[in-house]
């Protein structure tokens, strides 16, 4: 998994409030089990007409949120069911961090398996934030994990909380397997001495 340490990008607004999986990555596009592929259906009724074709209307077709890498979202990001290719497709999209003033439980889990950083800030700071993502590609934010901030292209910063075992695996890009192959040199000593041990098993 890639390492996040400090990020300055776009940041695209959506102020809509309980964005589920659902709108985020729809139904129909869960046949895979592979993370890339699909950011192109990242938002799909959103993003597209029915005929197909693009919505002018929408933030992430705007040429100036193309390239965004930062979601500025409404409360309750991530609501609905249960789907890891939810965070799948917002990162192959781009997205490497999203700010809200409240996330699902098992949406925000995920993030941090995917190499994504959801950071809760109050509505406070996200109404700042939202208001510096509507300037466009020309204003740029800065999310820095180490110090735990955001700071918009004003300068002004928000300091967020989060659990320091979840930085650590973001700033190393830790996911599972690679957390299980820190500790690769005791579990082959492990089996090492269990083979000795007991050759029957």
């Amino acid at each position: 998994m890639e390492k996040f340490e400090k990020l300055t990008g776009i940041a695209a607004p959506m102020p809509l409030v309980n964005i589920d999986t659902d709108m985020i990555i729809p139904k129909q596009f869960l046949k895979t089990i592979k993370r890339s592929g699909l950011g192109v259906h990242a938002f799909d009724e959103m993003r597209y007409l029915a005929d197909g074709s693009e919505n002018p209307d929408f933030v992430l077709n705007k040429p100036q949120y193309r390239e965004a890498q930062i979601l500025v979202a409404g409360d309750n990001f991530g609501c609905g069911s249960s789907r890891e290719h939810a965070p799948w497709a917002l990162a192959d999209f781009g997205v490497k961090a999203v700010i809200s003033t409240s996330f699902a439980d098992i949406f925000y889990n995920n993030c941090f398996k995917n190499g994504m950083l959801p950071i809760v800030l109050p509505q406070e700071a996200v109404d700042v934030l939202m208001k510096d993502a509507e300037k466009g590609s020309n204003a740029r934010m800065t999310v820095d994990l180490e110090n735990q901030t955001v700071t918009t292209s004003d300068g002004e910063s928000f300091a967020f909380e989060l659990d320091p075992f979840r930085k650590h695996c973001l700033m190393n890009g830790l996911d599972d397997i690679g957390l299980t192959m820190e500790k690769v040199t005791a579990i082959d000593s492990f089996e090492s001495q269990s083979a000795q041990s007991r050759p029957w098993v």
